[in-house]
């Protein structure tokens, strides 16, 4: 008898509907198709000890399993219980009418208890898009499939719950989450918060500019500065995440598997890779494509912490992501998209030795050794970084204050004034909702500069010999300061601010 039981397969961050055929006729023989992978291959092992320890089991009959579209590759172990139901159902052990209204994926234990899976929100989305009626699967990824309304999603702990419920018609239980409230409920303060920061004051300025404009942004100094402590504290000013970017994030975070209990993910991801990462865990791909680290980090911040240390082939995969805002995977017989619009934060010892420009340290590094460590930053990586600040040592005095800086709160408030200002005037682009995402047109339209501002740039850009990029960059922060002040046009001011904050730009870094 021929049974069809659906499935699902995520490719990019989109799912694909798999149907499972099952045939069972006389003979004997298991012969599964449709281009699996060892994990699929392997599952008739688990198939047979979960049946066998919940009072059923594989026939001895002919048994050939066709994973549909068969030209497609299937992998994981997420199949078990789609292809143990099509067994049971055509063999008749269970009676199953209404299976082709459901999805159903899970993996199998061998006691029959089911473990969690990847990618449960795509596949739900995919679910209500063609119209099932149901999505059934372990209880673990339950409440991240429920953030679909529309669909009815059961989650479950064993098999036997699957089989009663076809067989018997044993109600399951419904996960249902309101969707709106649970995102609200969510939206929790992060627990670092720049009041901790003692002093730093030009350093907190910049950060608050770089979140309102959603620029990049590198930190230089000595060790003990405090450039990690004030890049880990740069997602608690950013603007809270909107419903539609909390699902864009969540399903990215689906399909590797990391969505947490809460289902919906309400904060802004911080993602801070170690420097020994390569190219494919920070850009993503493989043999079967996965996100990296930077489509993690979409709708938040990506922290590299000592920059130089990475490699630098690591390090110029970025440069196309940084200015395109999604990255495009390729292989022989399918190619993926990724979103990766993200924050660059870096963070870089000005020498090997850590305290270059420093009159109190001793030099510990040669002009060779220096060129060498600094070599590894390209200079196109750095125009893409829109602010460049140096962060000096906290003196003593200021590290004993009692008195508590700005909290992240209040600055908070004025970043999120200023980014409202940006969505409205961005509001006829699909593509463009922050400052540091404006095309030349759109510089060219919004950064209109007087006589005087004309004079201060051009003067600039000859003596720091800056590249035509640098000169976007300097025009866009200047958009972001001017829209901090709420003031509709750019001036002299904000312009003379945005040019302080090229410091490797200046002759004595890399010239």
């Amino acid at each position: 008898m021929l049974k069809k039981v659906f499935g699902s397969a995520v490719f990019g961050v989109e799912a694909t509907t798999i149907t499972v055929e099952v045939n069972t006729d006389t003979g004997i023989g298991y012969h599964l198709v449709g281009l699996p992978d060892n994990a699929i291959k392997e599952s008739n092992y688990r198939i047979a000890a979960a049946l066998q320890n919940n009072g059923y089991r594989i026939p001895g009959k002919k048994i050939i399993i066709n994973m549909s579209p068969a030209d497609l590759r299937k992998e994981g172990s997420a199949y078990d219980l789609t292809l143990a139901i099509g067994i049971l159902a055509s063999s008749n052990q269970i009676q199953a009418e209404n299976l082709d209204r459901y999805i159903i994926m899970g993996e199998l234990s061998l006691d029959g208890t089911l473990q969690p899976i990847k990618g449960a929100l795509p596949i739900a989305v995919k679910a209500r898009e063609e119209g099932f009626k149901g999505f059934i699967l372990p209880s673990q990824n339950a409440k991240e499939a429920a953030i679909v309304d529309n669909l009815e999603v059961y989650g479950i702990e064993n098999i036997e719950q699957v089989i009663n419920y076809f067989n018997k018609g044993e109600p399951l239980e419904q996960t249902i989450v309101n969707t709106r409230e649970e995102f609200e409920k969510n939206l929790d303060f992060p627990e670092h918060d720049f009041s901790d920061v003692r002093g730093q004051e030009g350093i907190k300025r910049c950060m608050e500019i770089a979140a309102a404009g959603g620029h990049n942004i590198i930190l230089i100094g000595p060790p003990g500065a405090g450039k990690t402590m004030l890049a880990k504290r740069l997602p608690s000013i950013l603007p809270p995440m909107t419903l539609h970017e909390a699902l864009e994030t969540t399903k990215i975070h689906s399909v590797v598997g990391r969505v947490k209990d809460t289902g919906l993910m309400a904060q802004r991801p911080f993602r801070s890779p170690h420097h020994t990462i390569s190219n494919v865990a920070l850009v993503g791909g493989g043999s079967f494509p996965q996100p990296g680290e930077i489509s993690l980090s979409h709708n938040g911040v990506l922290f590299l912490d000592e920059l130089p240390e990475f490699k630098r082939d690591v390090l110029e995969v970025l440069r196309q992501p940084l200015e395109d805002r999604e990255v495009t995977i390729s292989r022989a017989k399918f190619t993926v998209t990724y979103p990766s619009s993200f924050m660059l934060v870096a963070s870089m010892n000005p020498s090997p030795g850590g305290y270059f420009n420093d009159p109190n340290a001793p030099v510990t590094s040669s002009p060779a050794e220096m060129q060498r460590y600094l070599s590894k930053i390209s200079g196109p990586l750095l125009d893409r970084i829109d602010i460049h600040i140096e962060v000096t040592p906290v003196p003593f005095e200021k590290l004993s204050e009692d008195r508590k800086g700005e909290t992240s709160v209040d600055i908070r408030k004025r970043v999120t004034k200023a980014r409202e200002l940006q969505t409205d005037r961005f509001k006829e682009s699909d593509l463009v909702h922050y400052n540091a995402q404006m095309s030349t047109k759109q510089i060219r339209k919004h950064c209109v500069l007087d006589e005087a501002s004309k004079q201060l740039l051009k003067t600039a850009m000859e003596r720091l010999n800056l590249s035509a990029r640098a000169y976007d960059r300097i025009l866009k922060v200047s958009r972001t300061i001017a829209d901090l002040e709420g003031v509709e046009s750019v001036n002299g001011s904000h312009i003379s601010e945005a040019i302080q904050y090229r410091s490797l730009d200046r002759e004595g870094w890399l010239g």
